[in-house]
């Protein structure tokens, strides 16, 4: 079976819904799944064509308590055999940050991961977010393979920025950031995007709206498809849309044959 997987942080999905464009890459992208990151809504604020778009079904994960915060979607078109939500702890369960659907072949999450910049007490919850990740992908990877995509608020490669000595000290370079990167990666899980367009290519998925960094193509990777090794030879097809407009992030994608 082919596949087509989108993954993108709409930075406000009804902001981005109502822009030039959306609905035409919504309806012609053909896709399987479509994952979006930050909408910024829960689905009793949004209309129909939001809700329930034709041909798909939805699976939302909102914050408990803060509005306008967070959020993720996943759009599928077919029911999967089971879904959840949020990480099983706790204290990682209240910000709307996980979707989890589970495919015939494997299990899908959507994830956005938490931002370490508003200090060293959100870093910490960052990094302790990322460990309790992990566990749960290994946990549920005993049963089937795992496909993990989203906003990992983390470049992993020096590669994947455009400024990577600036920025050494800030979060989302921050060397123990990247070293979870590196642990992931070490327990088998594959970047799909390094996998097919090798080690040295150069794709952004995030730029900053101050300072005009689209224009001149000084980004970020921050968003990205990993596949447990599992699945490393059904990766046919990984690549990044930097000319589809409407957020502060492009979409990515991925195709599998299953």
């Amino acid at each position: 079976m082919h596949l087509k997987l989108y993954s993108w942080n709409v930075n406000g999905l009804r902001a981005t819904s109502g822009k030039a464009g959306f609905r035409d890459w919504f309806t012609g992208s053909r896709a399987d799944y479509i994952a979006f990151q930050e909408t910024k809504a829960a689905p009793e604020q949004l209309g129909g064509e939001l809700l329930n778009p034709e041909a798909y079904l939805s699976y939302w994960s909102a914050p408990r308590t803060r509005r306008g915060y967070s959020g993720v979607v996943t759009y599928s078109r077919n029911a999967p055999r089971s879904e959840a939500y949020e990480l099983p702890q706790p204290a990682y369960s209240e910000e709307g940050r996980l979707v989890l659907l589970e495919d015939p072949a494997f299990y899908f999450f959507n994830v956005y991961f938490p931002n370490g910049q508003q200090g060293a007490a959100r870093l910490k919850y960052k990094l302790e977010y990322y460990e309790a990740f992990l566990d749960y992908a290994q946990t549920l990877r005993k049963k089937k393979p795992v496909v993990v995509c989203g906003d990992f608020n983390t470049a992993h490669r020096p590669v994947d920025l455009a400024r990577p000595r600036e920025n050494e000290g800030f979060s989302g370079f921050l060397p123990i950031e990247r070293e979870w990167l590196d642990k992931f990666t070490a327990a088998g899980y594959v970047d799909t995007y390094r996998l097919l367009n090798g080690p040295e290519a150069v794709g952004y998925t995030w730029w900053s709206l101050r300072t005009g960094a689209r224009a001149r193509n000084v980004g970020w990777r921050l968003d990205y498809f990993f596949v447990s090794s599992e699945l490393k030879e059904a990766v046919k097809r990984a690549w990044i849309e930097p000319e589809v407009m409407g957020s502060d992030h492009c979409p990515v994608g991925l195709e599998l044959s299953v």
